[in-house]
């Protein structure tokens, strides 16, 4: 391990605003602040928000800026990536953020239902061989209803079309509420003033040309989740930091 991540480790152990807890802590003890995020760290019963695989943290403190009326938790399991974001926002001394060194998988040990009132997924692998890895997939929308509350909602912005296209046929046949939907944001016509918030990478995708994606919507689960089973062509190119994408057309797994 370089000494560079080594110092970005150190300093993420201190910061004041960043939580790591290790499973087997957690398992053995929990987490002291679930559902009482607002009342211990946040100070105040603003709304949270949370983004899901935040990498650097970018529309984390981006949001959080846009927004103060709102609390702001970024998610990562890579704790050199969380190091920026937290950085930033302790430079900036903003008081609705927050970052969490953990697994998706294991949100809800952190958080209790009805705490959380959205939910951003912020170009995320889109898994195109495994289903169930998809950040999207009806076995994470289950895992989000158990702390989003009603009428909670999940945004997805994402540079693949592969994602955003199994993503829209899940919410079809789910018959989730659509806020907005669009395979072109940035010439959608669309006013919003979280255009503004590229990340690094996603100003990179729109040099080479590539279009961004934006779903919103409200995952009323009422009913046992439907997946998607239609063709899916995979994405053509190879994005930044992924894993090899093909350019053959495959089934949505």
């Amino acid at each position: 391990m370089g000494k560079n991540k080594l110092q970005k480790f150190e300093f993420v152990e201190k910061c004041p605003h960043v939580f790591q807890y290790p499973f087997s802590v957690l398992k053995e003890k929990g987490f002291d602040m679930k559902g009482k995020w607002g009342e211990m760290f946040f100070k105040n019963d603003n709304p949270i928000v949370l983004e899901l695989g935040c990498g650097k943290g970018e529309y984390t403190v981006g949001l959080a800026e846009l927004y103060p009326e709102k609390n702001f938790i970024g998610i990562d399991i890579k704790g050199a990536r969380i190091w920026s974001g937290a950085k930033e926002s302790l430079e900036k001394g903003m008081k609705n953020v927050a970052f969490l060194r953990t697994s998706i998988e294991l949100i809800p040990y952190f958080f209790a239902e009805n705490e959380v009132s959205e939910i951003w997924i912020t170009f995320p692998d889109p898994q195109m061989k495994k289903c169930r890895k998809r950040l999207t997939a009806t076995n994470f929308i289950e895992l989000y209803n158990k702390i989003l509350q009603p009428g909670g909602i999940i945004h997805l912005k994402s540079d693949s079309p592969f994602l955003y296209t199994y993503t829209a046929e899940m919410v079809k046949l789910n018959e989730f509420e659509v806020i907005t939907n669009t395979d072109d944001l940035y010439n959608s016509g669309i006013e919003d003033k979280i255009l503004g918030i590229k990340t690094f990478y996603e100003q990179q995708w729109l040099e080479r040309g590539l279009s961004i994606k934006y779903l919103s919507f409200i995952p009323n689960c009422n009913k046992p989740l439907i997946e998607p089973d239609i063709e899916i062509e995979y994405d053509s190119y190879r994005s930044f930091n992924r894993s090899r994408r093909s350019q053959q057309p495959k089934k949505g797994e």
